[in-house]
Order: C-alpha cells, then structure tokens, then sequence
C-alpha cells in the first residue's frame, strides 16, 4: 500500500500505531498547534538526510557511512541499506566524519570528513542508488581538505574546501574518473580577504539551484554565485556580511566572539522553488554570558526578485533556550526546507517547525515539535504529504540516540501558541538586523532538558587556523 492511501485508511480509523525509538502516540492528521511523529527509526551517527524525488527514500549521513531509508509507510520507517568503512582499503581510511550527503538523480555523493583531523582520509565518494537498496560506489575524489558540506546537481558537486588561505568553493565533475572543474574564493575577488581570520570567514555551506549557488561564508556573509559555466563561476551579488577591512581587524579573542555569537554565522541558505525567496540561517552560542549580543540564531527570509539588489523581509527568532551558552541547550538554527509555501526548520534541542511563508514579511508557525531532553535535530524536509526530521544523538541523554523521524505535513489554518518561558533563565537572541524589517518570534510548546557540561576552553571548539562548527 503506497502512503497516501496507507494514511488515508488510517485516518479514517483515527489512530497510528507507535513505532520505533521513543516514539509518541502518533496522530494520522495534524490539528492546530500540535504535531506528534507518525514513526521513528534510531540510527546511531545521523546527521544530514535528504529525500528522493520519489518523496518516499531518504538518503542520511551517518558519521561512519551513509544510509538509506524507505518511508513510504511512515508509521514504520524501514532502513534499506547501510555503508560503512568507506575507503578502508586506502592510506589513512576509512572516511570518517561524514556529515552531508547529496542527492543529483541516481547518484549519492558521501564527503567528509566534516573537520580537519591529521592523518584522516579526505574525500567525496559517488555511489549509484538506482536501486537504493544496493548502493555501488562508481567514483572517488580524493582532497586535500576536509569536506564539511557539499551540494551536487547536474553530475557536478560543489565542496566546501575549508583549507585556511582560500576557503574556496571546489566543482567537481561526478563521472567515474571524478575532475575538479573549476573553484570560487573570497580571495580571488579581494586579496585582503587573506587577511581575514579564518574562523569568521568559513565556507560552511552550499546550496544550489539551477545556475545559481548559495554559499554561507559565515560573518562574510552569503554570496550568489552564477555557475553556468562551472569552469568559472562567477559572483552575482552577497547578502548579508561585515566589510572585509572589519574582519581584517579583528584580534584572535575578538574573532573568536565574532565567530560564536550572532550577528552573523551565516550557517545554511537555500530557496524557494523559483529562487525568487532566500532563507538564510546562522548558527550561534553565547560565549559572553550577561551580554546584549550572545545567543542563538534564527533565520532570515530576503526577496530575490531582483537576485543583484536582496531586500530582508523577515526573521524568524529561534526557540527559547534555558542554557543559550555553547555547553548549554542548543535551540539554535540548523538545516531546513522550502516545499511549495512551507518552510521546514530544526532547531536541534529547541525542535523542529513549519512555518507558512506565503507572506514572507509575516511568516506564520503551521506546527512545533520538540523534546530536548531526547531529541536534537539537524534538518527537516519535506516529502509530499509527511516531512522527514533527522535527530543526531541527544548531548545531554545518553540514552538518546540518534533517530529519523517522519511527521505528518500541518494543515494549513494550523496555528500554534507562543513558547512558554523555559525553566532556567536566559538572553535571548538580539542580534542586529542588517535592515529594517518585521520580525517573528519563534514559537513551540517548549520542554526543558539539562545542557550536558560546563563550556570548556575555547581551544576546545575547534578554533586554531580554522572554526568548525556543526
């Protein structure tokens, strides 16, 4: 029974079975202002998922490997493949620290690792998963920088080549003998980029879409970049960003600040269907207790009718957190979505919700999932009638591992009440806006859950010649 018809039969009888890891009491359909998942399935490692075309497999990042799911029940999520040991037969494999997987047709490309480490093996793996039970790998591209996040459309993948003086965005061509096509950095436009502290100017991200990439270069900002040719992609136009002579001035502890706490931390970008909206969302702690500035980060929306002259139109604050440091309760953006009108957002421990974008100066909360004392998600994403959350594992519960969960869409005249304050007292996200525009606040049905330690030494986040972050 193909899903549509499984939840249409089930909803006629009103009730889902529960399955999988800590799985709630599911609901067939979402009523105004609540959302339970319809099924979970645990998978140690997760991190990144995205969907088929088919809106019924998930492709998931694993840490150790790559895995791939069947949803097409979504009460019973069904693992179809795992891979593992990557590259093991090779110098200084297996490929360990895969964060991100992309999707291009039939093909898979599994990088990694997502944060430099001596004597690691760095590459991007293509896999064919024409038959998603079976994947076959069919090319490797060997690097000499970590990989932390990638993109691939149209037989060519698009890495983030973190290696300190560029940062620059690699194309590759995906065939069996993978080619490096062409490259992209800061410093071939401005050479005082160089000059710039790394960590405040990371390539973390990418996102592309037809001859358009997004790339989140952190405090630099977001850029579009036309990659038609991608032998020579070419700057359109940033959004967002500190000048260039800013961040140049910046000391060692002053980049670190700049590097955690908002504004800025360009994290992950993507777009609507027709490119014309831009979800822009940053990544931050609060390293500076009793300030104005530290906390977590929300998402920006910015029309691209005219892709050479974005205008804000909104933001979406994050979800409260009661520890908003970085050993704290992270409520802070990750990965999301756009399907149709619909944004799909996580919030690792501040969870995962959908919000109506019709009107993006007014975008509108359909539905809010969270638990952070178990749950801690790194993306949300539609597929069809159900949307996907991937939960790495819990920091602060041992006994949380991490899980795929599958939830049912939100009507569309849902609502949801605002956030209740959390237990223990905290600043919320104040960062400055680049412009003037409407803001909306964040909103869930918020439970508390322990932060798992102290923030430890700086050193310690992965600061040095690069930031890394998740």
């Amino acid at each position: 029974m193909r899903r549509r018809q499984f939840l249409a039969a089930t909803a006629a009888l009103g009730t889902l079975p529960g399955v999988g890891h800590a799985t709630p009491r599911p609901s067939a359909t979402t009523t105004a202002g609540t959302l339970e998942p319809l099924g979970t399935t645990p998978l140690d490692g997760l991190k990144e998922a995205v969907v088929a075309p088919d809106e019924e497999t998930v492709y998931a990042a694993a840490t150790d490997g790559f895995a791939v799911f069947d949803v097409s029940d979504p009460t019973a999520p069904e693992r179809l493949a795992h891979r593992s040991a990557i590259l093991a037969d090779r110098p200084d494999g297996p490929l360990v620290g895969i964060q991100d997987v992309k999707l291009d047709g039939d093909r898979v490309a599994v990088v990694g690792p997502a944060n430099g480490r001596a004597d690691a093996l760095e590459a991007a793996v293509f896999y064919d998963v024409s038959d998603p039970a079976a994947p076959e790998r069919v090319g490797v591209y060997e690097t000499d920088y970590p990989i932390h996040n990638c993109d691939f459309a149209d037989g060519v993948a698009y890495l983030t080549g973190n290696r300190g003086d560029r940062n620059d965005l690699v194309l590759v061509e995906a065939g069996p003998d993978p080619t490096r096509l062409g490259t992209w950095s800061l410093a071939d436009r401005d050479d005082r980029w160089t000059d710039v502290p790394a960590g405040v100017r990371s390539l973390h991200d990418v996102s592309v879409q037809g001859e358009r990439a997004y790339v989140a270069h952190w405090d630099a900002g977001t850029w579009i970049l036309d990659v038609s040719d991608p032998t020579t992609p070419e700057t359109v136009t940033r959004v967002r960003g500190r000048p260039v002579a800013e961040l140049a001035e910046l000391s060692d502890n002053a980049a670190i600040v700049a590097s955690t706490e908002p504004p800025g931390n360009d994290h992950y970008v993507t777009v609507n269907d027709d490119a014309t909206l831009l979800a822009v969302g940053g990544e931050s702690w609060d390293v500076t207790p009793g300030d104005a500035a530290g906390g977590p980060s929300g998402i920006e929306l910015w029309d691209l009718s005219t892709p050479t002259d974005p205008q804000r139109l909104s933001t979406i604050d994050p979800p409260p957190s009661p520890d908003p440091s970085y050993g704290g309760v992270w409520t802070t953006s990750h990965n999301f979505d756009f399907a149709g009108e619909c944004l799909y957002t996580s919030w690792y421990q501040g969870g995962v919700k959908v919000f109506d974008v019709s009107d993006p100066t007014d975008p509108r909360t359909l539905a809010a999932w969270r638990r952070d004392d178990t749950t801690s998600f790194w993306t949300a994403q539609a597929a069809g009638d159900v949307f996907v959350a991937a939960s790495r594992e819990n920091p602060s519960n041992d006994d949380a591992p991490g899980a795929l969960f599958v939830f049912p869409d939100p009507p569309a005249d849902a609502t949801v009440t605002p956030d209740r304050t959390p237990t223990r007292t905290a600043d919320t996200d104040t960062s400055t806006p680049t412009s003037t525009a409407p803001t909306t606040t964040a909103d869930s049905t918020a439970t508390t859950g322990p932060g798992f330690g102290a923030l430890g030494a700086l050193a310690a986040l992965g600061y040095g010649a690069l930031r890394w972050c998740d």
